[in-house]
């Protein structure tokens, strides 16, 4: 009797993921790292326009913490960041990431001041601009296009669920529609596209999960990161934990999970993140999350474990 053969894992590298390194090797053939910026934005459910008290998970520093300090200047930010991150890798090219806040909530002329004057910085190859899918007015995508057209270019949108009644919790103050539509606009100029979402959000199962993961592997994006959500103190998150609408992941759960999610990817879609850390100080859990290095091993090991990769399973969903 016949044994079936076994399909080889798609490897990329070392990895059977379709990693941010592997990717930015293979555009430009140089070690490329993001370096994180804050310019000031704010976001329109903090400030009244369409909400207030922002996205319940997120911190006074609008997921910006590891971001450089709001009151220098973004060419110090850059600086500062930079050499930080040289001590480590001393040849590598950089990516200035607009990271904090919503970061085209704001006139097309101030955003081609901020941007501009980082893609002048020495050794810049791109941009990554974080933002909502309900901040991007027509002039504003007519600029990113340009951008698009003569550098580097990534949109990080956070969609973070799939589920409109858990939009509804976390105050994101936006349906999946609206982050649709904003696909749809980025697309049409071939502006890549990086979509976040969130495991651990409250009331949200394993398989509510796994049905936003198989709703972004459906999209025209190019990339994504999946989060662990991190409960931190001060944020409005704090009174749906401490009523019992949120419990935390276990570790060993959240890795099965990302080894689930990474089997229903299609194959070309870049994973920027599978896991993130918080400041120590700021954490109220999980704080098995601290231990960023153990959790990807994990992720490594038990993909090894179950001879799988990502995209395995893409074609049967």
């Amino acid at each position: 009797m016949n044994t079936p053969l076994i399909p080889a894992p798609e490897l990329w590298g070392e990895k059977r993921f379709h990693t941010w390194n592997y990717e930015m090797h293979n555009q430009f053939q140089n070690k490329v790292f993001k370096v994180m910026l804050d310019a000031g934005f704010t976001c329109p459910n903090r400030d009244g326009t369409i909400a207030k008290g922002g996205c319940t998970f997120c911190s006074a520093r609008g997921s910006g913490d590891f971001a450089g300090r709001r009151r220098d200047d973004l060419v110090t930010q850059f600086n500062t960041i930079r050499d930080r991150q040289h001590l480590k890798w001393p040849n590598a090219k950089y990516i200035g990431y607009f990271q904090a806040y919503t970061n085209t909530y704001a006139p097309v002329e101030e955003l081609r001041e901020y941007y501009e004057v980082i893609l002048q910085q020495p050794g810049v190859v791109g941009l990554s601009i974080a933002t909502r899918p309900d901040c991007l007015p027509d002039d504003v995508v007519e600029y990113l296009a340009e951008l698009n057209e003569r550098t580097y270019l990534w949109v990080e949108m956070g969609l973070q669920t799939i589920h409109d009644s858990t939009s509804e919790l976390i105050n994101r103050a936006h349906d999946t529609e609206c982050y649709l539509e904003a696909v749809e606009k980025l697309r049409k100029h071939n502006i890549r596209v990086c979509t976040h979402i969130i495991y651990g959000l409250p009331q949200e199962d394993h398989e509510m999960m796994l049905e936003t993961c198989r709703a972004v592997a459906k999209m025209d994006v190019q990339g994504i990161k999946i989060h662990l959500l991190h409960l931190m103190r001060k944020t409005p998150m704090v009174k749906q934990y401490e009523a019992g609408l949120l419990r935390f992941l276990e570790q060993d759960e959240y890795i099965k999970l990302i080894v689930d999610s990474l089997e229903l990817l299609p194959p070309e879609i870049i994973v920027h993140r599978l896991t993130g850390d918080a400041p120590r100080d700021l954490l109220i859990g999980p704080m098995w999350s601290l231990k960023k290095w153990e959790v990807l091993n994990g992720i490594d090991a038990e993909l090894k474990r179950r001879n799988t990769w990502q995209g395995k399973l893409w074609r049967e969903s």
